[in-house]
């Protein structure tokens, strides 16, 4: 190769990198705008009484969440993932703690990356860790739906520290940055190990089982259940804001589904996009049908639900499945984000004043399933080192729905155990519930010190006048 010739393949490879970067930070921004929706959607669908508390808490797990994974979940994380291929190959990040059983090596977790100190803080890391973070935000945004209205404030702040650095990461890397279930197929032969594209399981079934755990631990807002048991209905206080939310967090999709293959060279994006679209259609349709054909009448809120359950469940196979099946993954999530929501309010006894569990939990579970079911082998050559496309048990391999259904129980095994202890000694600590005077009344002014809304935006009375101060001339003897 001449000198001109290399010099032109090197700088047609460096733009290559420059344009895989600005790939990722884009649709890493998108993600981020999915926050705004996260909040429109949960205020929307609680009480106005509580809606400085609601979208408090939105917008500050953003901001505490992720300084806790800059501080220790990035490295935990993505610490010991090794070569960053799309972003040139970059070594930085290649430390794996791993436990040796039979002679086999189990990664744990990573840990390079703390802080993101100068000797790591390359261009590649830094985009690796922006997408990152707004996935992981995610995950830690879920219960704030499912808790809402009765979350002490502080309590809630110091668990959203811990799921941006400890909670989230360490089943992150167990998938994603080169963790044990990720080697299910190459040291067990389990398929390609546990496979989920962009989150699932890693961000959708964290973030519900968590939120599952958490709001069975509050228990159920004031007046929710009769004396009987019988659910009643505590409808939210705006369905215009909860529908604007839906769309912006299927605007945002696009960034969470098509920026995870972090490259904006791989023509398999248009697929994975167009997959999400349909998904998510299928989901709110399906919901609809299934909510008119059982009441009569179709409910706005849950066709919303169930284009974010469609959404969630493609998220793990999007890049595995075609257009049929994309449709069919949507639509069976729809009518399970319904049925599921019945069975968490009256079976499973807990309050979830968003359906933000039967959306991400049982959703998030249902994508990783359907993709070792439904994985067609057109896409995943070579996937976590194992030869071969992935492909689900309907297409040859009962291994690949194996490792899925690993993956599942060890999520809902560690995240579950985890949560339960950090949520026990908060409770001992500083208490997790507020008082059920300040929940009566609306969180917003014992919790933030001021009303989301005006009283006469609520059709309240303005408080009275605090009485004349009497000023009495001072007399000096």
């Amino acid at each position: 190769m001449t000198p001109d010739a290399a010099e032109l393949a090197k700088k047609l490879v460096e733009t290559q990198v420059a344009l895989n970067i600005v790939w990722t930070l884009v649709t890493g921004f998108l993600v981020m705008f999915m926050q705004a929706g996260f909040a429109l959607v949960e205020t929307g669908l609680t009480r106005a009484k509580n809606v400085a508390h609601t979208m408090g808490m939105n917008f500050l797990v953003y901001a505490l969440a992720m300084l806790g994974y800059w501080a220790t979940g990035f490295a935990l994380q993505m610490g010991g993932v090794g070569a960053l291929g799309t972003f040139g190959g970059d070594t930085t990040l290649s430390h794996e703690l791993a436990i040796t059983i039979a002679g086999r090596d189990y990664g744990i977790m990573g840990s390079k990356g703390f802080f993101l100190t100068a000797v790591n803080y390359t261009p590649a890391v830094a985009a690796m860790f922006l997408f990152q973070m707004v996935f992981m935000d995610t995950a830690a945004t879920v219960p704030t739906g499912a808790m809402a209205e009765r979350w002490k404030f502080s309590s809630f702040a110091i668990f959203s520290v811990l799921m941006g650095a400890f909670i989230y990461p360490i089943y992150g890397n167990w998938v994603w940055g080169g963790g044990w279930l990720s080697q299910l197929g190459a040291m067990h032969g389990l398929g390609h190990g546990h496979v989920d594209f962009a989150g699932s399981s890693v961000v959708h079934m964290t973030g519900g089982v968590a939120a599952l755990i958490g709001a069975r631990a509050l228990g159920p807002r004031v007046g929710k259940y009769g004396r009987d048991g019988t659910p009643r209905a505590i409808p939210g206080h705006n369905v215009p804001m909860a529908v604007l939310g839906t769309f912006i967090l299927a605007f945002g999709w696009f960034g969470f589904n098509a920026g995870s293959s972090l490259s904006g060279m791989e023509p398999r994006i248009a697929i994975i996009a167009t997959n999400t679209m349909l998904a998510s259609a299928a989901g709110a349709v399906s919901a609809c049908c299934w909510v008119w054909r059982q009441w009569g009448k179709p409910d706005v809120t849950m066709m919303c639900n169930g284009l974010l359950a469609g959404a969630v469940a493609i998220t793990a196979p999007c890049a595995f499945v075609g257009a049929p099946a994309s449709v069919l993954i949507g639509a069976i999530a729809g009518i399970l984000v319904v049925v599921a929501t019945r069975i968490i309010e009256e079976k499973l006894r807990v309050d979830d004043p968003v359906g933000a569990i039967a959306v991400h939990c049982v959703n998030g579970t249902w994508g990783v399933l359907a993709l070792g079911l439904l994985a067609d082998g057109s896409y995943g050559e070579g996937w976590n080192g194992v030869k071969g496309p992935v492909r689900g048990l309907l297409y040859g391999d009962v291994r690949q729905f194996v490792a899925q259904c690993v993956g599942v129980v060890a999520n809902f095994v560690f995240v579950a155990t985890v949560v339960s202890i950090i949520l026990w000694f908060l409770d001992r600590l500083i208490g997790n519930r507020t008082s059920a005077d300040d929940e009566v009344a609306g969180l917003d002014v014992p919790e933030m010190g001021l009303e989301g809304y005006s009283r006469e935006m609520l059709g309240m009375p303005e408080p009275p006048p605090p009485p004349p101060i009497s000023i009495r001339p001072r007399i000096t003897r």
